[in-house]
């Protein structure tokens, strides 16, 4: 690795991050509190850095980061030791050292999930996270690895309030799609959310299958945004129109509200003036008067109209005055996960909504 490609994080890298995972989180991918607590506290352990996919030999061993669960939960809580716990855990089971770290996804707190794992362990941050913008599934952020005859899963977890005993950890080895289950009971019996370390695969493993940038972009987003937030929400729906071909779809109070916890999710419906969004933990599927305006992956996004920043779906409240807006998924930058159809027969489930005979990102994928 050449020490020119390395970028030391600071906090106003942190700040931008966060603010830019939060748009790119879609209405999941946590919350902009958690993200900057996270982040001030990976600042405080050490110097977490971030390199390019590029500068890491093909054979360097890199580790997704991430949290799973329902942050609406009642008894989420996930702490810093957490975070370090899991990954302790998954490293003790590796053959070889893990080399870098890389998060699940973009989120308030997903983008800088990693983040205190560089500072604590030394190890970088990747600009290659499994998916560049929030997705309610695990199988979404293995980046197809499903695909991959006869691979074992490794899996850790931690997390849960120790004061009320639901504290846990967790290793799970085993087929993916049975350790991915047993992840998010796991966080279900946590009280709602664990921090996860999962899936060391090799570098080369990534170039094809990673959203290669994708922290850059969420950084780029975040300063982008940032300048606009003191000149108000108009603003910042200008600076997403710029930043991401986002549109205004509405804006206005929120007058329906159904969400409730079911099987590690936040799982509803919220309505703002005339339209209606489903929601998975992120926002799924956006319709007026029965007629579909956005469909996942494409970024759904609310901002608050008092103070220009992005809400998740788990800060939503009957009152809350946001505006809509919409972003194709062309304009982002996604893994392989969401380019397998199969992967998107559990949100339609969910939710209810066909999903699939409006996806236009992996058409041209088998």
């Amino acid at each position: 690795m050449m020490m020119t490609d390395v970028i030391r994080l600071g906090a106003q890298d942190v700040e931008a991050a966060v603010l830019g995972g939060a748009i790119l989180g879609g209405g999941g991918g946590g919350s902009m509190k958690e993200g900057l607590r996270l982040g001030y506290e990976a600042l405080k352990a050490g110097a977490p850095s971030l390199v390019p996919l590029a500068s890491l030999p093909d054979d360097t061993l890199v580790a997704t980061a991430s949290l799973v669960g329902a942050p609406a939960a009642r008894d989420a809580i996930v702490e810093q030791r957490d975070y370090v716990r899991a990954w302790e855990l998954l490293a003790a089971w590796t053959d070889a050292p893990i080399g870098g770290v890389i998060s699940s996804e973009n989120g308030g707190t997903a983008t800088v999930n990693g983040w205190l794992q560089s500072a604590v362990f030394g190890i970088p941050v990747v600009d290659a996270p499994a998916d560049g913008r929030a997705h309610p599934t695990a199988d979404m952020g293995v980046m197809g690895l499903e695909r991959e005859r006869g691979f074992v899963s490794f899996q850790a977890v931690a997390g849960g309030s120790k004061a009320h005993g639901l504290y846990m950890e967790q290793q799970v080895r085993g087929a993916l799609g049975l350790a991915n289950r047993l992840v998010r009971t796991a966080a279900d019996a946590a009280g709602g959310l664990v921090a996860v370390a999962r899936n060391p695969v090799a570098a080369s493993y990534l170039r094809e299958r990673a959203a290669v940038g994708a922290i850059s972009q969420a950084l780029a987003l975040g300063r982008l945004v940032r300048a606009a937030v003191p000149h108000g929400a108009g603003a910042v729906i200008e600076a997403l129109a710029a930043g991401l071909g986002a549109r205004i779809i509405a804006e206005g109070a929120v007058t329906a509200l159904d969400l409730s916890t079911e099987g590690g999710y936040d799982v509803g419906f919220a309505r703002v003036a005339d339209v209606e969004v489903s929601i998975w933990n992120e926002y799924l599927t956006l319709e007026r008067d029965g007629c579909r305006v956005a469909t996942f992956p494409d970024l759904t996004v609310t901002i608050a109209l008092d103070s220009g920043l992005p809400v998740t779906s788990a800060e939503l409240s009957i009152g809350r005055r946001v505006a809509v807006l919409a972003a194709p998924a062309e304009r982002l930058v996604l893994g392989a996960g969401l380019r397998i159809a199969e992967n998107f027969h559990p949100l339609e489930d969910a939710v209810g909504r066909e999903i699939l005979p409006y996806v236009r990102y992996f058409a041209d994928v088998n």
